[in-house]
């Protein structure tokens, strides 16, 4: 029998270039001013921009996370796909700590849990409008194990009193928005795993790092992850109509000639894409909206 996992990896022609990197993450709210609250106060990123019904959060010129207000749709159910994760990437133990202490003291409810990975240590959070956020510290690459192919991640305990203990300082405790903060990876909830490996490891050139019981993993240049799709509480679900949460996605392409290969092979796959000029964007299986850019 075909080693079907084998198989659905594309050559190395038709990987996405080794320096891609995640874009920010627009999310459609109700409530733009609590939002805006949420992700500056808490988290806490900067309010980069504020434009009518529309505003861009990040860290100082990076954007991480758009606003976009749309109070006429309504709450997706957990059962449909979506977003499962933004996950903020920070550059040292001491930034993260500063916010795992800064969403502590804003929002203290909107904590749900942490872990070791490995790879990464990792704090999980929910918004107030119900949209998962991980706020995480990657090991150095020469501390990750990988074994045929595959990066060895894993869910290990993670007290964060103790990160807290030995990470914070007085002086980001005063001032919590220290060090670089941007998108590391994006985490989705899908209908099927096929589905999700046919259209971002088939079509648009992701390498596959790992997979686990209902969920995959895919990287560009040998990042222990870019993005995951997981069906944990959404399996077989459809198409997404227009609701809050996930707007779209994006991703940061180093050329204009990464960028039109991966067209090119998104066009040949018989994806159509939607070009604005500046991004074009893709739909993939469920509606979720991925928009390619050059950084």
């Amino acid at each position: 029998m075909a080693d079907s996992r084998s198989s659905a990896e594309p050559a190395a022609a038709d990987l996405l270039a080794a320096d891609t990197t995640m874009g920010p993450v627009t999310l459609r709210v109700a409530d733009l001013d609590a939002m805006i609250g949420y992700y500056t106060r808490a988290v806490p990123l900067e309010l980069l921009r504020h434009e009518g019904a529309a505003a861009v959060l990040g860290r100082g010129s990076v954007p991480t996370v758009i606003l976009e207000h749309a109070p006429e749709l309504r709450h997706a159910s957990p059962r449909e796909a979506g977003l499962f994760h933004t996950a903020i990437l920070f550059d040292s133990d001491a930034a993260l700590a500063a916010a795992v202490a800064s969403v502590a003291r804003a929002a203290p409810g909107t904590f749900t849990g942490s872990a070791d990975h490995l790879v990464s240590k990792a704090f999980y959070f929910t918004d107030p409008e119900g949209n998962g956020v991980e706020l995480y510290r990657d090991r150095a690459r020469t501390a990750w194990s990988w074994a045929h192919g595959r990066v060895v991640m894993g869910t290990e305990g993670l007290d964060p009193n103790a990160f807290l203990r030995d990470h914070l300082t007085p002086e980001t405790l005063a001032d919590p928005r220290v060090g670089d903060a941007r998108v590391g990876h994006v985490h989705l909830s899908v209908g099927s795993v096929d589905e999700a490996r046919e259209f971002y490891v088939r079509r648009l050139g992701f390498a596959t790092t790992a997979e686990v019981p209902g969920a995959l993993f895919v990287s560009a240049g040998g990042y222990h992850h870019h993005m995951a799709m997981n069906v944990w509480s959404s399996r077989g679900a459809g198409r997404r109509q227009q609701t809050l949460g996930l707007g779209s996605v994006d991703i940061a392409l180093p050329s204009s000639d990464d960028l039109g290969a991966a067209v090119e092979r998104m066009r040949y796959a018989g994806v159509d894409p939607r070009d604005d000029g500046r991004t074009v964007t893709f739909s993939d299986p469920w509606g979720n909206d991925v928009r390619l850019a050059i950084a």
